[in-house]
């Protein structure tokens, strides 16, 4: 099994999506270690903001208004960008790189231009953590609790 793995793609403003981890091993774990975002389209020449979330619950996080107190809240990333005599690219994260993985997960995304909101480009790094029986056993109950709820 690869230690550390990337997943990758460009979803449409206000979309989801999965991500997979079908190919699921007894005893295996996974950990995000990075989370970006980025636009693609209109680079340094529109005014942008870019938001992204990911989580292990049920539903998809509203990543313009993510709540912390959410348990399967993995990820959120904020991208702004303005164009003009004073460009600025400004980039915060947020990681729970503490919350091992062993089901799907979902991704959300959004462009906040008005009008004509863009795809956003995102990838997320994971490496692959080892478990004990009954550190399977916990983590597997609280991914069931979480997207239970």
């Amino acid at each position: 099994m690869r230690k550390e793995f990337v997943m990758r793609g460009k979803t449409a403003s206000s979309g989801t999506e999965v991500l997979n981890f079908s190919g699921f091993k007894p005893g295996m774990a996974y950990r995000m270690t990075e989370f970006e975002i980025y636009p693609s389209e209109g680079i340094a020449t529109t005014n942008q903001e870019l938001a992204a979330a990911v989580t292990a619950a049920k539903t998809a996080e509203d990543p313009s208004n993510p709540n912390f107190n959410n348990e399967g809240l993995i990820a959120t990333a904020l991208m702004t960008m303005t164009s003009g005599p004073n460009d600025s690219w400004n980039r915060w994260g947020c990681i729970n790189d503490t919350f091992l993985i062993t089901q799907n997960l979902i991704l959300s995304v959004v462009d906040t231009q008005a009008g004509a909101p863009a795809p956003v480009n995102w990838q997320c790094r994971f490496e692959s953590v080892k478990m004990s029986g009954p550190e399977e056993a916990v983590t597997n109950y609280k991914q069931f609790a979480i997207s239970d709820e």
